[in-house]
């Protein structure tokens, strides 16, 4: 089994609330970086890593240009900046042209990730209200990686979760409530394998 080395996570529309749900599942020793593009209104503070940080263990925080990506801590795309990952493991913020009218846009983020990471990814789509992530999911299936999409009857909008479903061979399809805790369950199985041999 693939030993992963990050999470990339999509959300929109409803995603607050959805973000929440999988992260408060998650202990405070989760050994990954979680890398998150919710669409936010492009003029809108640092306010969501502030809420998500209240919500759960994992320290939460900004991505910041040309920072090193830490085991163990959430990083939200900057509101108007699309977020990309380079092959040393750091961030780039840039200003290009919005993906499917979102800056920062999922899709970005997924693709660079698989630059980085290959197939020791793992890619989360939740509610959303357009097909932003679609071809991101698309991505990282291509790559081998694993990629894990909210039950679009559980979504706030339906849209993201069911362009994931369409553009791929999607490896699991959960409730909100379900994906947190089989994040943390397939993260510690691929660790737990991979230490025993």
């Amino acid at each position: 089994m693939i030993q992963y080395e990050a999470v990339v996570i999509g959300s929109s529309a409803g995603g607050i609330k959805a973000l929440t749900s999988v992260l408060s599942a998650l202990p405070a020793e989760f050994p990954l970086p979680i890398i998150i593009v919710q669409h936010l209104h492009p003029h809108s503070d640092s306010y969501l890593a502030h809420i998500l940080g209240s919500k759960c263990e994992l320290q939460v925080k900004q991505a910041d240009e040309k920072e090193t990506i830490q085991k163990g801590v959430v990083y939200i795309a900057p509101p108007n900046y699309h977020l990309l990952i380079e092959d040393d493991y750091t961030f780039s913020l840039t200003i290009d042209a919005p993906v499917n009218f979102a800056r920062p846009a999922v899709d970005v983020l997924f693709e660079t990730a698989i630059y980085a990471y290959q197939n020791k990814i793992i890619g989360i789509i939740l509610t959303g209200a357009n097909s932003d992530g679609g071809k991101g999911a698309e991505y990282i299936k291509d790559a081998g990686g694993y990629m894990i999409v909210q039950d679009p009857k559980t979504a706030e909008a339906e849209a993201m979760p069911r362009a994931a479903i369409a553009a791929t061979e999607v490896d699991k399809i959960l409730p909100i409530e379900q994906v947190g805790p089989y994040l943390l369950q397939i993260v510690n199985r691929s660790i737990r394998l991979n230490s025993a041999h």
